[in-house]
């Protein structure tokens, strides 16, 4: 199917919007092709702050009306006890919050940003028209730069709570202090990186490019690490690029 054939289908569509790149041209799409939309971002402990700026940017760039729903995820005990499946309580959390407000908004549909390439996961009754209409995120970021979007050389991000090993309770102050130290290695011109808690030590993940920045800047990048996690000091792990 056409991506242009779904939106003539699903004319009034709702959008659950990350920043990310796949849920931007998404939006982008059904703004081009759909009747009526509307875009959803769920804003919870676990997003950095530059993923709800991302959010608002696109789509009052694509001119589509927004909205922010507030989710305290940290409410949910399962959620903060960190089981190996907590992505599926999360993520339910978060679509279940989007779906209620798309409804109230009169939306019957809501679709995500799922792609050809992502594994199939069930999405609450929400719906993938990217993966039904075969894009991959190679061909959706050609999508994205070829039409001006902000985001399309945007690296892939998982939340906060993915830096904190399974079966270590997820509390603010170490979702806070990640966010911070995430922040700041930015600002030295990190960009393909991850900094992991753990309980003998904050581990720095880096892409080729990143370990090679981080060679030359160790010191500066430690310190960043430092004032973040206090005296933990952080050991290296090189990783491919994505």
């Amino acid at each position: 199917m056409e991506i242009r054939d779904f939106f003539n289908e699903q004319s009034d569509i709702a959008i659950a919007l990350s920043g990310g790149v796949d849920s931007s041209v998404l939006l982008f799409f059904a703004k081009k092709y759909a009747k009526r939309v509307k875009a959803y971002y769920a804003e919870s402990q676990f997003q950095p702050k530059f993923e709800r700026a991302d959010a608002v940017k696109i789509a009052e760039s694509l001119g589509v009306e927004y909205e922010i729903i507030p989710l305290d995820v940290l409410a949910d005990k399962i959620v903060v006890s960190n089981p190996p499946d907590r992505c599926y309580y999360c993520k339910k959390n978060i679509f279940t919050a989007i779906t209620e407000a798309a409804q109230r908004d009169g939306f019957s549909v809501v679709a995500d940003g799922t792609n050809a390439s992502d594994d199939v996961e069930e999405r609450a009754g929400v719906i993938s028209p990217l993966r039904e209409c075969g894009y991959t995120k190679e061909k959706i970021r050609t999508v994205a730069k070829e039409n001006g979007i902000a985001v399309f050389d945007k690296p892939s991000y998982a939340c906060l709570a993915t830096r904190i090993p399974c079966g270590t309770a997820i509390t603010g102050e170490l979702l806070a202090k990640t966010e911070k130290a995430e922040s700041g290695l930015t600002e030295l011109g990190f960009k393909n990186f991850r900094v992991r808690y753990s309980e003998d030590g904050a581990k720095l993940e880096f892409g080729k490019e990143d370990l090679k920045l981080y060679e030359k800047i160790k010191p500066e990048a430690n310190a960043v690490i430092l004032s973040c996690y206090d005296s933990i000091y952080p050991e290296i792990k090189e990783r491919a690029d994505e």
